[in-house]
């Protein structure tokens, strides 16, 4: 495989396991703390397996893919917003960012293999 390959399955890869986790912590007596209604999380929930089976199907047409980077990104950046405003601390709000980062380099390098 091609350096671009490894580094976009890479990213994506973490992205997913991400996502993934934080699935899982929306349900989790930790996550009370935002105040975010349950309907909220049903839908976060149903949108990022979506956004997941659309960044990982590579038949998915490129237009879909970039709905499915632009919500992981709002997404990413309001996780960074919520737990500023919560009060956590400042490493739980930087976070995400960091994530965004992530999912930056896997948008770039998804174009550099098409």
């Amino acid at each position: 495989m091609e350096k671009n390959k490894i580094i976009y399955w890479t990213t994506t890869g973490i992205i997913s396991m991400v996502m993934l986790f934080s699935m899982y912590k929306m349900f989790t007596p930790s996550y009370n703390h935002l105040g975010f209604p349950d309907y909220f999380r049903i839908e976060l929930l149903i949108l990022k397996i979506v956004g997941l089976v659309v960044l990982l199907v590579p038949q998915i047409p490129l237009k879909i893919k970039e709905w499915a980077y632009a919500g992981f990104g709002i997404v990413l950046i309001s996780a960074s917003v919520a737990h500023f405003n919560s009060g956590d601390p400042f490493a739980n709000a930087i976070e995400p960012l960091a994530f965004l980062v992530i999912l930056a380099i896997s948008n770039l390098y998804f174009y550099k293999i098409r």
